[in-house]
């Protein structure tokens, strides 16, 4: 057998394009099924697990996908909006403790999601370096977040505008990094979580101004008449939150009319919780109470549905690859006529050449199968990020 595998080792060297062309055959048919099975796998555990644990979830009528792609796992598209409103009337029920979310906007990429200190307690998150938010215009990051920008607590982070022609003069804030997460294997490894008056800062609702009775540019006061001083359209905005100008900060109007996207109820029993959800069954709520799981549940059987349909097409293309490739060791024979002949003529018997047909299927399967093992190695290892990237978005 050795000599047969050492005849064999020289034949598919030598013809080294037809042997590139069945290990390659060989291994995309081997590995699209299990690369497959394992994001999807993957893709039910991540999120079946951060559904679970999210047993209410508030938000204005819509998609209720959105709503949960977006709250849960800060996904790209956003629900319609509601206001602070919501999560009084959750509080004032009595049914369950309420978590408002506000994740609208990006810094570099990553979502930032305003929320409250209950979020980090009830999703349990611990802060690994420097310590949890405090102060307006502070953030704290994923671990992923902060691995892959390099930041860590004293560092500064700039929320991306949602435009390059912002008409409403809103300018990117520059956040300090306060504090990094310890890593939960879940979305919020790749957020970055600010206080929602922070949020707010950033979408212009809140904002602080120059001290215009300390100022030195004169230009920027329009009149001024014994202690009152007006100022016209140059007045700065503030785009970042010190603590020399934090009490300059200030918003608008009644807080509870300001901006969020979703609110987790927190119910302490299945009966508070089937309460509170009948009093959103009314068509005249203007907001709507979803169970996660149910929804990705009904996620997931679309996905399965369309992984049985890709396996079905995989198994036929498969099908067709294996009688292609009968067929190209069937002409390989034909071919190798003179070669056999030979082999014939020196003594050889018909189990020799069956032996040494046999040591060039398994070197080839054997390349196939070294090669589709370390393919199958790279996507495990970065299953999550590509579950986030084609899935989870």
């Amino acid at each position: 057998m050795t000599q047969s595998l050492y005849i064999a080792w020289k034949y598919v060297c030598f013809n080294k394009f037809k042997t590139a062309t069945l290990i390659a055959c060989i291994t995309l048919i081997a590995f699209l099924p299990m690369a497959l099975r394992l994001l999807l796998n993957e893709s039910e555990r991540q999120l079946l697990s951060r559904a679970e644990s999210t047993p209410l979830l508030v938000g204005a009528k819509g998609s209720a996908l959105d709503l949960v792609m977006n709250s849960l796992y800060f996904g790209d598209e956003i629900p319609e909006q509601m206001t602070m409103k919501a999560a009084h009337q959750v509080t004032d029920s009595g049914l369950a403790a309420p978590i408002p979310i506000y994740a609208r906007f990006r810094a570099r990429g990553y979502p930032i999601v305003g929320t409250t200190i209950d979020y980090f307690d009830y999703r349990g998150l611990r802060v690994a370096m420097g310590r949890n938010l405090a102060l307006l215009g502070e953030c704290v990051l994923g671990a992923v977040t902060a691995q892959r920008l390099g930041l860590k607590p004293g560092d500064s982070l700039i929320s991306s505008p949602e435009n390059l022609f912002d008409l409403a003069g809103v300018y990117p804030l520059k956040m300090k990094v306060v504090g990094v997460l310890e890593k939960s294997h879940t979305s919020d490894d790749r957020a970055v979580f600010v206080d929602l008056k922070t949020a707010w800062v950033i979408q212009g609702l809140g904002h602080g101004h120059e001290d215009l009775a300390k100022t030195k540019d004169t230009s920027v006061i329009l009149q001024q008449t014994g202690k009152t001083v007006m100022a016209n359209a140059k007045l700065r905005l503030y785009a970042e939150i010190t603590e020399k100008n934090l009490d300059e900060f200030h918003f608008h109007g009644d807080l509870s009319t300001y901006p969020i996207t979703a609110v987790v109820a927190v119910p302490p029993n299945q009966k508070s919780a089937t309460i509170l959800q009948g009093r959103y069954l009314s068509s005249q709520a203007k907001h709507q109470i979803v169970r996660p799981k149910d929804v990705i549940d009904g996620l997931l059987q679309t996905l399965f549905r369309i992984k049985n349909l890709i396996d079905s097409v995989i198994f036929f293309v498969g099908l067709a690859t294996i009688l292609a490739i009968v067929l190209v060791f069937a002409l390989s024979l034909r071919l190798r006529q003179r070669e056999i002949n030979t082999i014939f003529k020196l003594g050889c018997q018909r189990m020799t050449i069956a032996r040494m047909l046999m040591a060039e299927i398994f070197l080839i399967v054997l390349g196939s199968g070294v090669l589709c093992a370390g393919m199958m190695i790279l996507v495990n290892r970065s299953a999550e990020d590509l579950v986030r990237m084609l899935i989870i978005r």
